[in-house]
């Protein structure tokens, strides 16, 4: 089914619209839970909505997806509180790109939700207890260089002065495909992505193997490096069948959204909203992870970004902005 989604071209449309219209929507790679919530938004308006298409193209990273975005070559894309005042500071992988500042300014925001909580994750006879074990260990912390991996990475250093860039323990260089790998053919200790329970990954992992989530002895000293945007979170018991922890593991998690290019009109991006949130409860039985989702934390406000004019007006109207 979720090849199905990504693969092919979902069939949206608005009331009133007078001919069929084309969006491009560039997400994640497929496996990634992200890239699902974004396919499933797809498929959610497509069976509600008739005249508007949006073609959804799996693979990339976000950080350049939203370039496209800001160029209008790409309509929708991921976005982040963290990345795009990156992108609006010019700032980290942005330091090089003189148009990224300006082209912010064409990135707006339809909606936010919760990235999910990051999973720390060895077999379950590893001999690391916490994050404060990870001396000497080799982890995959995301692809280097992206949002994921200085996310992991800076919890990782904030709670346990433990720091990869540093030798201390190896993160190793490889893409999400070839990291997940990694940690099912046994050559790495720790496996590391972020996601709303229960998902893909860890389903997988779990078929074969018993695992733990693992957190830091002490998370005090991750305050500053939480900021505004990231907040402390658990990863419950009992999520997976072969999970093997047997209390509440501290962790953090972090907003990410559909971002959209400022030039679609507002009845387009209300009516795709509207859809959206009046259906998501038709796919909870398909997709139980999708009751995390919430409309209150959707229009919540994070960082500079704007919520585009038609997204907006449907939080107005419904009291969640």
């Amino acid at each position: 089914m979720r090849k199905t989604l990504l693969a092919a071209t979902a069939a949206i449309a608005f009331a009133g619209a007078a001919s069929a219209q084309n969006l491009k929507m560039a997400t994640l790679p497929a496996n990634l839970p992200p890239a699902v919530v974004m396919a499933t938004f797809a498929n959610i308006v497509s069976g509600e909505i008739d005249g508007l298409n949006i073609e959804v193209a799996a693979g990339g990273a976000a950080t350049a997806h939203m370039m496209e975005v800001g160029r209008g070559n790409v309509d929708m894309s991921m976005t982040s509180p963290v990345v795009w005042n990156l992108m609006k500071g010019g700032k980290a992988m942005y330091a090089n790109q003189a148009e990224a500042p300006e082209l912010a300014d064409n990135v707006q925001l339809m909606m936010w939700y919760p990235y999910g909580g990051y999973h720390f994750t060895v077999r379950a006879d590893s001999d690391i207890q916490t994050l404060d074990d990870l001396e000497g260990a080799s982890v995959f912390l995301g692809p280097t260089g992206g949002g994921a991996w200085n996310g992991a990475y800076g919890w990782v250093k904030s709670t346990t002065g433990l720091d990869a860039k540093e030798g201390d323990y190896e993160a190793i260089d490889a893409n999400w495909v070839t990291g997940f790998q990694a940690f099912l053919d046994g050559t790495i200790d720790m496996y590391v992505t972020g996601c709303i329970d229960p998902c893909g990954p860890f389903l997988q992992i779990t078929e074969t193997e018993d695992v733990r989530f693992v957190g830091p002895e002490d998370s005090s000293g991750s305050a500053d490096w939480l900021g505004p945007f990231r907040f402390v979170d658990t990863l419950e018991p009992g999520m997976y069948d072969r999970q093997k922890n047997e209390t509440a593991v501290e962790t953090f998690n972090t907003a990410v959204g559909i971002a959209v290019n400022s030039s679609v009109s507002d009845e387009t991006v209300y009516a795709m909203t509207k859809a959206f949130w009046e259906n998501l409860d038709k796919v909870t039985s398909t997709a139980p992870w999708a009751s995390a989702l919430d409309i209150n934390f959707a229009a919540g406000g994070q960082g500079g970004i704007s919520y585009h004019p038609g997204a907006a007006k449907y939080y107005q109207e419904v009291g969640a902005q």
